[in-house]
Order: structure tokens, then C-alpha cells, then sequence
């Protein structure tokens, strides 16, 4: 990154003049007419001195020039490009020819321009795990799951690039009391040859929509009316309604605690229905060029389950309490609520379960750091398994990665309610207004070749539409606006690779292939082409950033930024017919395809050539 490169010629000029002083990063100007780079330095300083912040800028500045680095450009009268502006920032333009040599290096390794964040004191990747997406076991995912599973993926990406070793953990809800609920249903609509029938017919034709169709049959079967309609019942109506809820909710209690016993036709149906969600959860992820490193559910740490009760228990962390088993907090923002590891009834919930997660990943991989993605809505129970952590002397940072919700116009979505909107049928929506953009620009393109390039635009604008903005946000579900194919969009940006593409096309068509050596500037330093060189040379900066802050949308602003900038020079300048300027457009063309290709495989968007 360019501020890193800056950094040893300006540490000892900060170090001079105040050796304690943390020395903050440049940032680029808001005004390229202004520079490139900002240094606010000496305002930082002058304050702690009680020093005129001017003055001292001026004598940063005279710092330099006696310095005379190669990387700062020159004026026509030979003198450095370093201007004091405003109360006391330092403005900055860098050398054209420092600044080509500097992308020829970055295009042949973009991720060597990201620091590497990884690297541990021997020179060996740390490890991250990054816990994402985990649907539950027998419903579909729905557009709910979209920003675990692509912010989660993002930042897999994003610590890749940065050198960790990166473990992607897919910690799917496979265990619980929904499962007595799923067995009762199955149980009930199999009460009869015909009922069976039936119910066997619809699972083979979609085994999880099946599932999900029971599920939220046996809601309703437990679910109170309305207020207004339950008050206007007799009360003898109402309390046979309410024992009709509780003995079925009782016989689902007993289904759950058969599965926890081993029950054989539980267990056989339990794992028939893991295997079958699988199936379909994987289909979704293919599609989504998603993948994982380690796929399991919550039952994989059951066995750990009541040694991490009583182990809790005799280290004094957790204290019975009318029958169960909780942990208090002292904690300010903690202490109005305890946590519950153990139920009265004897059964264990997600707080358990995690605590068990937290130490298999530390006995199995020992990571630096772990990841959670998951909503706001958990942010309590996350600091309340951190504050366990700690008390257990874990080492490792765990961090929530929280985003904002999903919500349709009518509400949260609910599987209990059955109001949801698959996450497969919105990829089938996207696909299907994808193609007719593509049917319309290229009608001559084979049918296979359209079809594919409508999945990838479809696919990858859902992407990154939802990349694009803050993660902690809440976001309102609209069709038009999630799956628009123009402004800052993922087609935007696949329509700035493909013009890259043609472009080199058409030139080796005539004999002309691009060259990095030859990577400069026009000789009248043409504006279009530097702002493309500073916005190619920022990509890395964009991704660092979008790491250190877990938020993908930095960089996708960087992108977008960066194919804009190409978008300008490609119809304001000839590359082909450029004369003189020829080869060093088609380099500065083949650099920025490169880079808008990197760019986006970060991101998990798919590639393509023509659209």
C-alpha cells in the first residue's frame, strides 16, 4: 500500500519531533487537485506542544525537501510537490514514474499490496475461523441467510488475501426441541395408509419443503388466537384449548428427549432429515460459489455437554438455580440477565452447545481468532459467551461480526409463519431479469452463452448488492433496488471487465499485446490516466481496510471507485489509436482488467469475459 511504502521516509521526520508520538496513517485528499496524500501530523503534534500547527507544517515540510525522496514529484521549477494547506495538514503529490513502477509490482501480486495481517512472529499464518451462514437443519434457506453467508464469505476472502489460514465453519442447527416438534408432525400425518401416502408423496418431491409445511403446521396446532378471539371463547372452551396446546407440546417434549436418548426410529429420522437438508443447502451454496472448510451441527457437541456443566459448576462460574443451571455476570452491560447453560429439565441450549464449539476449535486448531457472523439481534448472547471465554482463560479473540437484519415489507421474515422467500427462488428471480438485460444487449450471443452470463450477473448482483452496504444496517427487502443492473451494481463493474477484455481482443487482433514494462504516464500527464493509476494502486488499501473493519463495503466503494475511473478514461481517450501513448494505455488496460478480476473473485462475484 502507498502509506506503507511513505512510512519510512516519514517515521524519522515524526520521530524528530516527537518520539512518542503515534504516527497516523496518510489518507488520501477529498481533491486530487490537491494531492494525492494528506498528512495531518503536525496537527496531532501541535496541539500536544501547544505549538502554531502552520508553523509546524512548514517545517515538515522543509524536512522533506532536505530529504528529497524519489517518490514525491517535482514542479516544473524542480521543487518538491509538498504543500502546507488549511490549519496545518500536509498536502502531497507523488512521482508519475515512482507511481507506474509501483503498479507494475502490485498487478503481478495484488494481494502482496494488502498487509499481510496473517504472519506470525515466525513468519507461519495465524489461524481465523469465521463461523457464517449456519441455516437449520429441515428448513430452507431464505433471504435471511444471504448476509451471514455473504458477509461471512467476504471475510474468509478478505483474511485469505491477508495471509491467514483461514478456516470457514458452517455451524448448522441441527439438534433442539424443533426436532420433537418435526417428529410429531411426521408421526401425526402418517397416522393413517392415506395420510402416509400422502406425506411421503410430498417428500419425495421436495423433501425440505415437506419438512418446513410440517413445521409450521405444528406451530399453528400450538399457537393461542388472538387476544380479542380467545376472550370471547367460554372459559371452559378456552382451558380445553390450552390443555390440547400443552399435550401436544408435551408429546413433542417426549419426541425431543427420545432423539437425546437414542432412540433408533428418532435417530433414523433425524439423520434422514440432516441429509436431506444437506443436500439442498450445498445446491444453494454451489450456486453461490460458496465453500466451507468444516460443516457441524450442534450435536456434534453433545458428548462435551455435561463436562462443561460441571466443570462450570466446580469452578464456581455457574451456580444452580431452581433447577437449572445459569452463570452470573458482574459485568455492568451483563449483570441484568444471567445465561443459561443447562435447562431445568435437564437439557442443554445454544449457550451449552457453543461453549462446547469454543473447545473443540481450541483443542482441534488453537486459532488466533474466531468470527462469529451472525445478527444484531444475538449481540447479548455473544457477550455473555465471550465473558465465559475469558473466565475460562480461553486466549483466543473471539470476535461477533454483527449485521443488520433482513426484513420484508411486512415484517421480519419467520419460518414459524411460514412468510419467507427462499433464498433460491430470489437467485432464480435475479437469473431470470438478468437475462432479459442480456437478451437485449446481445440477442446474437448463443443461447448458452446467455443463459450462463444471466446466472452470473443475476447471482453476483444479489451479491453485491448486499456487500455493498454498511453490514450494520438494517436492510429492507425491494426487488427494484436489490437487483437493479446499473449504477454502483455488480454488472457496473462486470461491464468495466468485459470493455478490458474486448479492448486487449481487438488490439492483439492487430498485432498489439499489452506490456506492463511499458506502464507509464502520456507525456502531457493526461489527468484520466493518472486518476486511473492512483484509483489501481488504492485497491489494496480498500481491501485492508474492509479487514480491519470487517466491513466488505470499504472495498466495495474502492471497486466501484476504481471501474468508474476506468469507465472515464476508456470513452474519454484512444488506446489502440493513441499513437506514442499506445502501449502504455493497452498496459494501463491490462492492468486494470487484472485488477477489476482480483477485485471481484475477493468478493466472491463471478468473472466474465463479454456480456
Amino acid at each position: 500500500m502507498i502509506p506503507d511504502r511513505l512510512a519510512p521516509i516519514l517515521q524519522p521526520i515524526a520521530a524528530a519531533l516527537a518520539p512518542d508520538a503515534e504516527v497516523d496513517a496518510l489518507v488520501p485528499t477529498g481533491n486530487p487537485q490537491h494531492g494525492d496524500y494528506q498528512w495531518n501530523f503536525a496537527l496531532k503534534i501541535a496541539k500536544i506542544q501547544k505549538q502554531n500547527p502552520r508553523a509546524l507544517a512548514e517545517r515538515i515540510r522543509q524536512e522533506l525537501i532536505a530529504a528529497a525522496p524519489a517518490e514525491i514529484a517535482r514542479d516544473a521549477a524542480g521543487q518538491l510537490r509538498v504543500e502546507v494547506a488549511g490549519p496545518g495538514f500536509l498536502n502531497i503529490t507523488l512521482d508519475d514514474a515512482w507511481l507506474c513502477a509501483e503498479l507494475r509490482a502490485q498487478v503481478e501480486s495484488p494481494e502482496a499490496g494488502v498487509p499481510q495481517s496473517g504472519a506470525g512472529p515466525d513468519g507461519a499464518a495465524k489461524t481465523v475461523i469465521v463461523d457464517f451462514s449456519s441455516p437449520n437443519v429441515a428448513k430452507r434457506m431464505h433471504i435471511g441467510h444471504m448476509r451471514s453467508t455473504q458477509i461471512g464469505h467476504a471475510l474468509y476472502r478478505l483474511h485469505r488475501a491477508a495471509g491467514w489460514r483461514v478456516i470457514g465453519d458452517n455451524h448448522i442447527g441441527d439438534w433442539g426441541t424443533q426436532f420433537g416438534m418435526l417428529f410429531y408432525a411426521w408421526k401425526h400425518h402418517r397416522a393413517t395408509p392415506e395420510l402416509a401416502a400422502e406425506t411421503d408423496a410430498a417428500f419425495a418431491e421436495d423433501p425440505v419443503g415437506e419438512l418446513e409445511r410440517l413445521y409450521v403446521w405444528f406451530r399453528q396446532q400450538t399457537e393461542l388466537p388472538a387476544p380479542e378471539v380467545l376472550a370471547a371463547m367460554p372459559e371452559d372452551a378456552q382451558a380445553e384449548l390450552r390443555a390440547q396446546i400443552e399435550a401436544r407440546m408435551e408429546a413433542a417434549r417426549a419426541e425431543t428427549a427420545k432423539l437425546q436418548q437414542g432412540d433408533p426410529e428418532n435417530t433414523a429420522l433425524w439423520q434422514r432429515f440432516i441429509g436431506v437438508s444437506l443436500e439442498e443447502f450445498n445446491a444453494v451454496y454451489r450456486r453461490m460459489g460458496v465453500t466451507f472448510d468444516e460443516v457441524l451441527g450442534e450435536s456434534a457437541y453433545n458428548d462435551r455437554i455435561e463436562g462443561i456443566v460441571s466443570g462450570l459448576l466446580a469452578d464456581g462460574i455457574a451456580e444452580h438455580s431452581q433447577g437449572a443451571v445459569i452463570v452470573r455476570f458482574d459485568e455492568p452491560a451483563l449483570k441484568a440477565q444471567v445465561m443459561m447453560v443447562r435447562k431445568r429439565d435437564g437439557a442443554a441450549n445454544y449457550a451449552a452447545t457453543d461453549l462446547g464449539c469454543i473447545r473443540y476449535r481450541q483443542e482441534r486448531w488453537a486459532p488466533e481468532k474466531v468470527i462469529y457472523v451472525t445478527d444484531k439481534r444475538q449481540q447479548l448472547h455473544f457477550q455473555q459467551l465471550f465473558a465465559v471465554a475469558k473466565r475460562w482463560n480461553i486466549p483466543t479473540t473471539l470476535v461477533h461480526s454483527w449485521f443488520g437484519t433482513l426484513t420484508l415489507p411486512m415484517g421480519l421474515m419467520s419460518s414459524r409463519k411460514g412468510n419467507v422467500i427462499r433464498l433460491v427462488d430470489m437467485l432464480d428471480e435475479a437469473a431470470r431479469r438478468a437475462r432479459a438485460v442480456v437478451d437485449q444487449k446481445s440477442p446474437t450471443l448463443p443461447e448458452e452463452e446467455r443463459a450462463r452470463i444471466a446466472e452470473a450477473v443475476g447471482v453476483s448482483a444479489i451479491r453485491y448488492a448486499d456487500l455493498s452496504q454498511n453490514p450494520q444496517t438494517d436492510v429492507a427487502f425491494e426487488w427494484d433496488r436489490m437487483l437493479s443492473l446499473e449504477g454502483n451494481t455488480a454488472p457496473y463493474l462486470m461491464y468495466a471487465h468485459a470493455r478490458c477484455v474486448s479492448l486487449l481482443a481487438k488490439a492483439a487482433g492487430l498485432g498489439f499485446a499489452p506490456d506492463l514494462q511499458n506502464l507509464r504516464l502520456s507525456k502531457d500527464g493526461h489527468d484520466l490516466e493518472r486518476e486511473l493509476v492512483i484509483a489501481l494502486l488504492r485497491l489494496p488499501e480498500g481491501a485492508a481496510t474492509a479487514l480491519r473493519t470487517a466491513r466488505p463495503n470499504v472495498f466495495c466503494d474502492h471497486l466501484y471507485e476504481l471501474a468508474a475511473r476506468f469507465s472515464r478514461f476508456y470513452y474519454a481517450l484512444d488506446v489502440i489509436d493513441g499513437g506514442d501513448d499506445r502501449d502504455s494505455r493497452l498496459a494501463l488496460v491490462e492492468a486494470s482488467r487484472r485488477a477489476l478480476r482480483w477485485g471481484m473473485e475477493l468478493l466472491g462475484l463471478q468473472v466474465i469475459d463479454r456480456m
